[in-house]
């Protein structure tokens, strides 16, 4: 019988002894991959989205997978759906709640921003999560205030004519506006104060006896006793037959007819006005009323006084 010599004897031993190795190196990488895949389930709350579109807002950071020391994680992965500022995120994760998936994707609400469910709640296949990013803004703007205007009247200026004795000059207020803003649109604001920084002046002026094109005297110059023009009405926080002129004495009695009508109301002058052009005196309610029906609105009459 023929005998092995002792080189191929020494070879086929160190063959035997590197399939062992090789065995060995196999079963070892074996229990490696097991002992990680039982780590990656124990590791705690991870997330992985469908896509590779990045989150807005908050999100900005991407997905994060949470520490090992994280618990309450659910022991199946669940398919998801969040919108996030209106933005639809298909999402896969073994979170047990609301709020351990947001905390795995990167997205911390704060107080003001509106999750529905609740982060509390616990995670349900089917029913999406709404984030709605809220952010109370408070800006601070300068408002003009308009300066009043005094308008003394005398003869010793034409009809329409109107000289200023002084300037006048806006004010201006300091307003705090709160702006409430939902996933970076303005959807609702309110005044938060407003602080007056600068009194408006009130400007004086010198006028003649009628406004601008306020109509016309019968007898021109001063010392008539009859005008035409348009009359309209006004509100003023009191009621009678009265009525506004710009130039006529308070306590005139004016006698006012409808000059398509002929019909006619006797007013009392107790404030000043109209300045508007065309226009000669403002009756209240009352007195318009009984010319015409308010809804007209205009009316062209003759004074008398």
């Amino acid at each position: 019988m023929h005998r092995p010599s002792r080189v191929r004897r020494l070879r086929r031993r160190r063959a035997r002894q590197t399939a062992v190795v090789a065995i060995a190196v196999i079963v070892v990488s074996l229990a490696l991959v097991q002992a990680q895949a039982k780590d990656v389930h124990g590791v705690g709350v991870w997330v992985m989205e469908r896509s590779n579109a990045p989150l807005l807002g908050k999100a900005d950071g991407g997905f994060t997978e949470a520490s090992a020391s994280a618990v309450g994680a659910g022991a199946s992965a669940e398919s998801v759906r969040v919108v996030v500022s209106g933005k639809v995120h298909d999402v896969i994760t073994n979170a047990g709640s609301v709020g351990e998936l947001l905390s795995a994707m990167g997205i911390d609400p704060d107080a003001d921003d509106r999750v529905v469910p609740s982060p509390s709640a616990p995670l349900q296949v089917g029913q999406p999560i709404q984030v709605d990013l809220v952010e109370v803004r408070r800006i601070t703007t300068a408002v003009t205030v308009p300066f009043p205007v005094t308008t003394d009247y005398t003869t010793q200026l034409g009809i329409g004519a109107t000289h200023v004795l002084t300037p006048g000059a806006p004010g201006t207020i300091e307003r705090v506006v709160e702006q409430v803003v939902v996933n970076g649109e303005v959807v609702g604001m309110r005044i938060v104060s407003s602080t007056l920084v600068r009194s408006p002046v009130t400007e004086v002026r010198l006028a003649g006896p009628a406004a601008p094109d306020g109509g016309s005297l019968t007898v021109p110059g001063v010392g008539g006793r009859s005008q035409f023009g348009m009359a309209t009405w006004y509100d003023p926080p009191w009621s009678g037959l009265t009525a506004a002129h710009p130039w006529l004495p308070k306590g005139t009695h004016v006698t006012v007819t409808d000059v398509a009508t002929g019909r006619s109301v006797t007013v009392v002058i107790d404030d000043r006005g109209p300045f508007g052009t065309g226009r000669v005196i403002d009756l209240s309610p009352e007195a318009f009323g009984v010319l015409a029906p308010l809804g007209r609105g205009v009316l062209r009459v003759r004074l008398d006084w």
